[in-house]
């Protein structure tokens, strides 16, 4: 079980590193290459993908730390 779960907690850990690298800064760093940046509205809500991606980012983060305890708690 805890393999498992190490193996699971490196896939989140590179899948946040690469959503993270996803958002638009201000220079529009690696989210310019793949059209993501640049979407914000009047009120500052953004484009759907924009939106999307932080919902990802927000989940995969929440699910980094719910596996992290529980790594800490079974190790």
């Amino acid at each position: 079980m805890y393999t498992l779960l190490s193996v699971v907690q490196v896939f989140i850990s590179v899948v946040v590193i690469f959503l993270v690298l996803m958002h638009s800064g201000k220079d529009a760093g690696l989210s310019g290459a793949f059209g993501v940046g640049s979407g914000a509205g009047p009120l500052g809500g953004g484009s759907l993908v924009e939106r999307n991606l932080n919902r990802w980012t927000i989940g995969f983060a929440i699910a980094f730390v719910v596996n992290t305890v529980i790594l800490l708690k079974i190790g």
